[in-house]
């Protein structure tokens, strides 16, 4: 049966128009006809496609097209706001601290550091052989005083050579290891040029006193009468030393102007030769790869030309008697109109080296002008005109009574005379003062380092004051040849006491050229790194606070109070809610109530440094603050509401590079 249907099948189809399928065999008429008529019949029209591969490919690229303009025109806005917002963020941004305002500086007195040599006198690889310790100390920045060869007749202030380095400190090679040393440590080096006079040992006053072609008259000469054993000098000008500030030369049958010791003739700087040489040596150092100069005794540059005795202190004295340089009025020698424009040109000379990124050179002067403050401002410059990056602060070191109010008013002086823009700087000794222990007591050596680290600025310490070094006592000052000058006495230049061996570690050798202090061995730097409480450890922590927090880096300080005993001050910045307040103690012990005079301050603060340093840590009620004699403390605490907002302290309240702290970009900007 089934198999007669499927006998059947193909003729069934036959007879309704189907075609037989002989194996896959192509059948032309099948192909031409059926295919033609079923498809527009049964197919739908949708299916009929034109698949022209060119224009395909066309469309794809057109899709590909339009995906890369999107993409591409993202990127370029994507750039165009980057670039814009870096415009923004440099614009609104202040201008980084430099060098010379970021890190403390660390005055060296070369001779007195540490001996390589054994021959007992400070040296240049001594220097190098310790750069760790100013590395230890959180300071980058080293001032090594003069180390040109000289006869040291003023401690080499008196320059024989200024190309060369003296003997006793090493030579010129040892400079230049020395130099290579301290920037692979990323330390920054000044040295002192004292351009206002020289050595009469000098090759240019040999040739002076010769009358010897362009140097005839690179010092200062004039006629003068000697008789009888005695000069008769052209005026009654007195050098710094005391006594007639002309000196009779045998050689040239003239006198010869000194504004110090009589070896230390003066150049005549209304000479341009004169100047030229002065900005060669500061080309040949600077070129040496120095990163700065601190000019000394530069008030002193010109004296006026019609040589006019210059006026009594006190009118009434008989002329004949005076031989001490406070009984004058040092109108005609002193800071003369023009000397400005000297300085000037050594910082133009200066700026030619500092073009290169990183490399800025410092300059600072000796303005030392003690009884007039707006004289040493003018050595800042002016808004358009260059000149030192700071004259050297010594209010601190000159102040003559120590109290609260003593403190305020040396600070007070510095910053409300200080140019708007500019940038103070602090100092606590010197090569030129008693030591900080030895002026004002040992009980305020960490107080004073507190108040030397926290003010805004650069502030500078001079070797050993990191450990609370004393002055020698005089009577063991070294009496020789060279010091025999009743002027050259320098308890305060001791040699540096590293350690408690023979002679404090600072030689190897039999002695030193002065003593070494009797109290070495409780007084060193080794001893005191391994005691908490040392002076060494404070000076640290508090360089390392001053290194890591803003507000004391470069913020606003405010005065709060003083009195006879304390000072209190703070140190804050804009859009920081943290607050650094310093509560120094410079006499007897004292309790005060800051929220009274801060009604918005806080109940409590914590004790972030102290000089006792068992208190570091702990929270004190603001309304009961209490320090002992020379105690120091510094308090932390969180406000909205900061002091130099508040009408009430507007006139006690300074900021040197103003900035603003931004919390959601974590950066600084100026607009606040």
């Amino acid at each position: 049966m089934v198999e007669e249907e499927a006998k059947s099948l193909p003729m069934e189809l036959s007879e309704k128009g189907g075609v037989e399928n002989n194996g896959f065999v192509q059948n032309e008429a099948f192909d031409d006809k059926e295919t033609d008529t079923s498809s527009q019949e049964e197919m739908p029209k949708t299916c009929i496609v034109d698949t022209d591969p060119a224009a395909m490919e066309e469309l794809a690229l057109t899709r590909y097209r339009v995906t890369r303009e999107i993409l591409f025109w993202l990127i370029i806005a994507a750039a165009v706001a980057l670039v814009c917002a870096t415009i923004t963020i440099i614009a609104l941004s202040p201008k980084c601290l430099d060098w010379w305002q970021a890190s403390p500086i660390y005055q060296i007195y070369p001779r007195s550091f540490k001996d390589s040599n054994m021959d007992g006198n400070g040296d240049l690889k001594g220097i190098q052989d310790k750069l760790d310790h100013i590395t230890y100390l959180n300071i980058k920045t080293i001032w090594i005083t003069s180390f040109y060869k000289s006869p040291l007749k003023d401690l080499g202030y008196g320059a024989e050579d200024f190309y060369d380095i003296d003997p006793m400190f090493g030579s010129m090679s040892d400079f230049e290891n020395l130099l290579a040393a301290i920037h692979d440590r990323g330390l920054k080096v000044i040295m002192d040029l004292i351009p206002n006079h020289t050595s009469d040992k000098h090759q240019w006053f040999q040739l002076s006193r010769n009358r010897t072609g362009k140097y005839t008259d690179y010092y200062i000469w004039q006629d003068c009468t000697q008789a009888a054993g005695s000069v008769a000098p052209p005026n009654n000008w007195v050098s710094v030393f005391g006594n007639s500030s002309w000196q009779y030369d045998d050689v040239r049958k003239q006198c010869y102007f000194h504004q110090f010791g009589k070896e230390q003739p003066d150049l005549n700087f209304r000479n341009l030769a004169v100047q030229q040489e002065i900005h060669d040596i500061i080309k040949f150092w600077l070129g040496k790869g120095i990163d700065g100069f601190s000019f000394s005794a530069v008030k002193f540059l010109l004296e006026a030309t019609h040589l006019r005795d210059e006026p009594q202190v006190n009118k009434s004295q008989n002329p004949e008697s005076i031989t001490a340089y406070s009984q004058l009025y040092h109108d005609y020698t002193t800071t003369q109109v023009g000397m400005h424009d000297i300085i000037r040109s050594f910082r133009q000379t200066m700026n030619q080296f500092s073009s290169e990124p990183g490399r800025y050179r410092f300059m600072g002067s000796d303005g030392d002008e003690k009884e007039d403050i707006e004289a040493t401002m003018m050595y800042y410059g002016t808004t358009f005109v260059q000149e030192a990056d700071f004259p050297f602060n010594f209010n601190l070191i000159n102040m003559k009574n120590l109290s609260g109010n003593g403190i305020f008013e040396a600070v007070n002086l510095w910053m409300k005379n200080m140019p708007a823009g500019k940038w103070p700087n602090w100092a606590v000794g010197s090569p030129n003062a008693a030591r900080i222990s030895s002026r004002i007591g040992k009980e305020y050596v960490n107080v004073m380092n507190m108040l030397l680290l926290t003010l805004p600025g650069t502030p500078v310490t001079y070797y050993g004051e990191e450990i609370g070094m004393e002055n020698i006592a005089s009577e063991n000052v070294s009496e020789g040849p060279i010091y025999s000058d009743p002027v050259a006495t320098f308890p305060e230049k001791s040699p540096m006491q590293w350690d408690g061996k023979v002679n404090a570690g600072f030689t190897e050798g039999n002695s030193s050229w002065l003593p070494i202090n009797s109290d070495y061995q409780s007084v060193n730097v080794e001893i005191q790194m391994t005691w908490s409480n040392s002076t060494l450890n404070l000076y640290r922590e508090l360089t390392l606070l001053r290194n890591n927090e803003l507000p004391l880096h470069r913020g606003w300080m405010c005065y709060i109070w003083n009195d006879s005993n304390v000072f209190v001050y703070v140190r804050e910045l804009d859009g920081l809610d943290k607050v650094f307040m310093m509560v120094l103690n410079f006499g007897q012990g004292s309790t005060i109530d800051l929220k009274a005079i801060v009604p918005s301050l806080p109940s409590e603060a914590i004790i972030k440094l102290s000089t006792n340093f068992s208190n570091a840590g702990k929270t004190v009620n603001t309304k009961l603050i209490k320090t002992e004699m020379g105690e120091g403390l510094v308090l932390e605490y969180k406000t909205a509401k900061p002091v130099h907002t508040m009408e009430a302290f507007q006139g006690n309240c300074f900021v040197a590079e103003k900035a603003c702290y931004s919390s959601a970009f974590n950066l600084l900007y100026v607009n606040c």
